[in-house]
């Protein structure tokens, strides 16, 4: 089916692209995945790029959203509908150059934040007939391949910063509007990348094309489509052989020799200066060095053998966080035939998505296998599998512990069972749920046996959160307003208030009300320290043989979960 063309590069433009290019690299993902081998042969390049895609198009809907509840009346009328007085394209290009610095995965992921950056301040920057037209997609082009050059420590031709060069050298060339500027990009880029293999040894010994670069050709034809309606022929990648994943993996092993062995990622905030000094810093330490951002704000991409020595740096460059260590194991380019001693599998494993520290180590105590869901940054389907494939079990009970979850979870199980994994998956909607279904587990049962008693025993756990309302909404309760303290109860709005212990209490005697034996708190660390004494008091005084249990949860998102069974 035909895409509807955009006529300016607008916000609606910006919206358009970002959820073309996220389906256009969801099909190309386990391509991009099986050619990649350099700098790492870890197989992960298209899962990253998507991952940092989705991060962009959830913060662009996120700015669509927020404008449609500004926006809305107030005398019960349909609000405005998208185009009708929508968001700026100044808004919408720096929410999706926001969303993928703060979800760029891997190093070519990050370049891509890199290049979505540099496309916004120059589009962010223009009057409204300047950055609609072909020229100001030009400039932008051009400024996104220099920024994301300036960002890598030591810029090496024959990857997506070759290819990103290219469709800015070949936009500049092109006359006419967006449409045409940006399938002059897209060829031009499309021309670079079946060029790749001869300007990198590594990608030439395996065969391939380098899957950076082929990700980026992929979110160009996607910008094609945006302001043709149509997607340009899809890339058969020049040399691109998908079923030579292994043979490109080994090639890349016998040229590549000995390297970093840990893979480190973290968003910083710190001032320019600081980060100068930690670019050298790092610099020195290890290689793949990616530093993407500005304005206090900036995602570190480093490979290293001293992972703590990365993270101290930025400690004193300023404030990391969001950090994350992968260790290049089994089967990358790092490792030799005679370090990998086959790992048995474990019979069964559970995996379970938390939504902060304190819960993701309650879990692991309890030897599930934990994906941390930060505030705001749901997990995706290939994190989900990810997860799946590193608890190395025969069989997987999986606990999504969120309802909007439901999908993703489900299109991983589907995925992991692909790979001959069975898989289970059971609809916990909160963490409290998925506590309750841990804690009747038992590895020694059947299978079946053991689905059917977590199941059951998250099913027969009511589940609320307490938290703070954002921005005015309209709720099942009414409407509130931006602080408001919202209880929700089973999903839904119950109540509305001022004060935390109090919307708390009403929220627990509504649960309670229709019965519960053990009565289960998880405290955030914004809420305040005396809700959980409350509320303890409150069961012992008014709810007779009813226990109660409490954890931290950490950065949860919300300030109390409630789980009653």
């Amino acid at each position: 089916m035909a895409q509807v063309p955009q006529r300016f590069f607008d916000a609606l433009a910006v919206r358009t692209w970002c959820g073309l290019s996220l389906a256009a690299l969801g099909r190309a993902r386990e391509e991009i995945d099986a050619i990649n081998v350099y700098p790492v042969a870890d197989g992960d390049t298209g899962t990253n790029l998507y991952l940092t895609v989705e991060s962009a198009v959830a913060a662009v809907e996120a700015v669509f959203a927020a404008h449609e509840v500004d926006e809305a009346p107030r005398d019960g009328s349909e609000a405005p509908r998208d185009g009708a007085g929508g968001p700026s394209l100044a808004d919408a290009v720096g929410a999706m150059a926001h969303g993928a610095l703060i979800g760029a995965r891997g190093n070519s992921g990050t370049i891509l934040a890199q290049l979505l950056r540099g496309m916004a301040q120059v589009l962010a920057a223009r009057s409204d007939n300047d950055h609609t037209a072909g020229h100001g997609l030009q400039r932008a082009l051009r400024h996104a391949a220099a920024s994301a050059r300036q960002a890598v420590a030591h810029p090496v031709e024959g990857t997506v910063l070759t290819v990103a060069s290219a469709a800015a050298e070949a936009a500049d060339g092109a006359g006419g509007d967006c449409a045409e500027v940006a399938r002059a990009a897209y060829e031009g880029a499309r021309a670079a990348l079946a060029a790749t293999p001869g300007q990198l040894a590594a990608l030439e010994r395996a065969g391939v094309v380098d899957a950076g670069g082929h990700g980026l050709v992929t979110v160009l034809a996607a910008l094609v489509e945006t302001f043709t309606g149509r997607a340009p022929v899809p890339v058969a990648a020049p040399h691109a052989r998908v079923e030579s994943a292994v043979e490109g993996q080994c090639a890349a092993e016998e040229g590549d020799g000995d390297g970093p062995a840990f893979e480190v990622i973290y968003l910083l905030e710190a001032e320019d200066a600081a980060v100068a000094r930690l670019r050298q810093r790092l610099d020195a330490l290890g290689d793949s060095l990616v530093v993407v951002g500005g304005d206090g704000l900036w995602n570190v991409h480093v490979h290293v053998d001293d992972a703590g020595a990365a993270v101290e740096a930025g400690v004193e460059a300023g404030r990391p966080y969001r950090i994350r260590i992968t260790h290049f194991g089994h089967g990358d380019a790092h490792t030799t035939k005679a370090e990998r001693p086959p790992r048995e599998r474990a019979q069964r494993a559970v995996v379970a998505v938390v939504p902060g520290e304190g819960l993701a180590a309650l879990y692991t105590e309890a030897g599930a296998t934990t994906l941390l869901a930060r505030p705001g940054e749901p997990p995706a389907s290939g994190e989900l599998v990810q997860a799946v494939r590193r608890a190395h079990a025969r069989e997987v009970v999986l606990l999504p512990n969120d309802a909007e979850l439901r999908h993703t979870a489900a299109a991983a199980a589907e995925q992991a069972r692909t790979e001959g994994i069975r898989v289970a998956l059971i609809p916990t909607r909160s963490a409290v749920q998925g506590i309750a279904a841990l804690a009747v587990h038992e590895s020694e049962r059947r299978f079946d046996e053991d689905v059917v008693a977590m199941t059951s025993a998250a099913g027969a756990t009511r589940h609320a959160e307490v938290t703070v309302a954002e921005r005015q909404s309209w709720t099942t309760a009414g409407i509130c307003q931006a602080g408001d303290v919202l209880g929700l109860i089973d999903g839904d709005v119950a109540v509305i208030g001022a004060d935390v212990s109090q919307v708390a209490a009403t929220v627990l005697d509504r649960m309670l009300s229709a019965g519960g034996e053990l009565v289960t708190l998880v405290l955030g660390d914004e809420a305040p320290e005396s809700v959980a004494d409350h509320l303890e008091a409150r069961v012992r005084e008014a709810y007779l043989a009813v226990d109660t249990v409490v954890y931290r949860g950490g950065r949860q998102g919300a300030l109390l979960l409630v789980g009653v069974e």
